[in-house]
């Protein structure tokens, strides 16, 4: 089958990847949507930091032989975890939806011999390719007559919605979401959803605040113009205050502790790569609350998934891009540029 995968730092198409084949609890499916994720980007362009500082933690699980196998850069490296599909295969002994119904999934192939994460496999295709496995225990029948290409943005609709749980905000509090990427719509989206208001974006980008408003941001303003803060403070005066940090680069950490107001929560959701510093005595002195956030739990993936389909929340102004498999490649470098895309989709 025809896959675009990562090789040798560089994303290309190919002709002849192995078709899968589905096992006990497995399902083949056709990819019908994949959306391009953020992660992937880091990856393609930092993968062997990514697998080395996840080798140099500690205090994670201890999985054993039940656990994912190590990424080797080496070798192809499929990708696509943001994906709906039709089923079109059930494996021996399973019991499941019937096929042709059109489904989406948490991107986790389980097997007899443990699990493997559907985000960057050397053996376990993912959605940028025509085909792919799922778990069958796991999936979620796409409802409503939904468009698949909308359903595939379950999983980033997901982690904000984990961002926005995770924070504990409640109504009558003020949110502040630095970036206005993905994931930082994503939050706006689930912080609107909880009625949650003001809402304040922050970005560099006149398209990305744009998006920000269409996503239920009250107000949005360019950082090289005013401090997202005092923009903040204007909005939401003498409010306790949240603060989603969905940028992720080396820097905004030690601006945030500097510049948020005190008692503060601080949730970070953007994935930075390098090094930060932090000033602990701001911190200290303005009592701020950290929380580091990562991914989303069953139940928020199947709760992104019914907002979406009744209408609560609309995913339409983040697809800014459908491609093909042969416009992968072109793909991730337009998604360099924040004025050109935000979304862009794969549809083999």
């Amino acid at each position: 089958m025809r896959a675009a995968v990562l090789r040798d730092g560089e994303v290309v198409v190919r002709d002849d990847a192995p078709e899968p084949v589905p096992a006990l609890g497995q399902v083949l499916v056709e990819v019908k949507a994949c959306g391009i994720c953020g992660s992937d980007l880091h990856f393609v362009r930092h993968g062997e930091e990514m697998l080395r500082l996840g080798e140099q933690m500690r205090g994670m699980p201890d999985l054993g032989d039940m656990g994912p196998t190590r990424t080797d850069l080496a070798r192809d490296v499929f990708m696509g975890h943001e994906f709906s599909a039709e089923i079109l295969e059930v494996g021996p002994d399973t019991t499941t939806l019937p096929v042709g119904t059109t489904v989406t999934s948490i991107p986790v192939l389980m097997s007899m011999t443990g699990f493997e994460p559907i985000v960057y496999s050397n053996e376990v295709p993912g959605g940028y390719g025509e085909r792919m496995l799922l778990s069958a225990p796991l999936l979620l029948e796409v409802p409503n007559g939904l468009d698949p290409r909308h359903a595939a943005l379950t999983e980033p609709m997901a982690v904000g919605l984990h961002a926005v749980n995770k924070s504990g905000i409640e109504q009558g509090t003020g949110a502040l979401v630095l970036g206005c990427g993905p994931v930082g719509l994503a939050v706006i989206a689930a912080l609107a959803r909880r009625g949650v208001e003001p809402i304040v974006a922050s970005d560099f980008s006149p398209a990305r605040r744009a998006l920000a408003a269409a996503m239920g941001a009250h107000a949005t303003v360019d950082p090289a113009v005013m401090s997202a803060f005092d923009a903040l403070a204007r909005e939401a005066p003498g409010r306790d205050v949240v603060v989603y940090e969905a940028i992720g680069v080396p820097g905004i950490l030690h601006e945030v502790f500097r510049d948020a107001p005190a008692k503060s929560r601080i949730v970070v959701v953007g994935v930075c790569m390098g090094h930060d510093s932090v000033v602990p005595f701001f911190g200290i002195s303005k009592e701020l609350n950290v929380q580091f956030v990562l991914g989303y739990d069953p139940t928020e993936f199947e709760a992104s998934l019914r907002a979406i389909a009744e209408g609560e929340v609309d995913v339409v102004p983040m697809i800014t891009g459908v491609v093909s498999l042969d416009g992968v490649p072109q793909a991730f470098a337009d998604l360099a540029d924040p004025e050109q895309h935000c979304k862009i989709l794969v549809v083999p």
